[in-house]
């Protein structure tokens, strides 16, 4: 589950940068707002789901 977690903040986190640079306009802005929010939830899900013991 967690190794699915990090693949997708990783690749959301990669769309994300990539789109100022292949797209422009309200597109851009979209997608942009579609990719952080992705990466956002899947890093509060990471935190929250970590292990308290370490």
């Amino acid at each position: 589950m967690k190794a699915l977690l990090w693949l997708v903040l990783a690749a959301a986190v990669a769309l994300n940068v990539s789109t100022s640079l292949v797209f422009d306009g309200i597109q851009q802005v979209l997608i942009s707002v579609v990719t952080g929010a992705v990466a956002l939830g899947t890093a509060v899900t990471l935190y929250v789901t970590r292990r308290r013991d370490a």
